[in-house]
């Protein structure tokens, strides 16, 4: 019988440890259903992997089991029997306690797991879980959790450069993402300065005797700085986002090449 919303106050925070572990079960839920739900040994071997999570952590089982005591507590987990009775596995109930769509989920998840991040990032992130579409799909179920105050930004959240997160940090935590500068409050780079110019003849004729039209080569420097600045912000972009590929490729063997020795095993090999 499951438990009622009602008994259980409403989630606005949440430790480091509880954000992990709740990370885990939903991810691995949604990534690798086949092991889901998840036994204490590989709930304690997904909070301290090392890609796809930030910080680093090296949490004991004693320190997941307390968690998930805290956690079963908050209605956020359940614990399952196996049909052997041998082992106890758990499972996430976070759409129980909080109606969120499936990309929801993930994007909620994928904040939980690592922190603050670029739109970009996490679109691709997110995605090793659930399909998000495009930017736009992700910045409207993006919108519905700032809406609902379980996420926030630091800007709009159709700006460039803006950065996004979780908002269940606890007050002591001081996470509260500073806001971007206002576009018009943002320096431009300066014209480069022309070169010092030689000392004129005693006899040569004044510049100011012969009319010339304004040279437009500090414009021009100006327009290529910015432009080089952009090429650099959207390879950087783009580099995150490769490198958070081969982290998720990664991750999907280690679970292939777990699920075969597992399946060895069973086969007496």
């Amino acid at each position: 019988m499951e438990e009622s919303n009602e008994k259980f106050p409403p989630v606005t925070v949440l430790s480091k440890a509880q954000r992990r572990v709740l990370g885990v079960l939903v991810e691995k839920g949604l990534t690798v259903p086949d092991s889901y739900p998840m036994t204490l040994k590989a709930l304690t071997t997904g909070c301290n992997q090392k890609n796809n999570r930030d910080p680093i952590t090296e949490y004991t089982e004693d320190d997941v089991t307390e968690t998930i005591e805290q956690l079963r507590q908050m209605g956020l987990v359940v614990v399952v029997h196996t049909e052997s009775g041998r082992t106890e596995r758990y499972r996430h109930y976070l759409r129980h306690r909080i109606p969120l769509s499936e990309p929801q989920v993930a994007i909620l998840t994928e904040l939980l797991l690592r922190g603050r991040q670029q739109p970009g990032e996490l679109r691709t992130r997110a995605s090793r879980m659930v399909t998000i579409e495009s930017q736009d799909v992700l910045r409207t179920e993006l919108q519905g959790l700032i809406d609902r105050k379980l996420a926030q930004t630091n800007g709009p959240i159709d700006r460039r450069g803006v950065e996004v997160d979780h908002n269940l940090y606890k007050p002591s935590e001081s996470r509260t993402l500073a806001p971007l500068p206002a576009e018009s409050e943002v320096p431009r780079p300066a014209p480069a300065s022309a070169p010092a110019s030689a000392p004129r003849p005693a006899n040569a004729i004044s510049p100011s005797a012969t009319p010339q039209a304004a040279s437009p080569t500090g414009i021009a420097d100006s327009g290529r700085l910015t432009a080089l600045e952009t090429e650099i912000q959207r390879l950087r972009s783009e580099s995150k986002e490769l490198r958070s590929e081969v982290d998720s490729l990664r991750e999907d063997l280690r679970v292939a090449e777990s699920r075969i020795e597992d399946l060895r095993r069973a086969l007496g090999g």
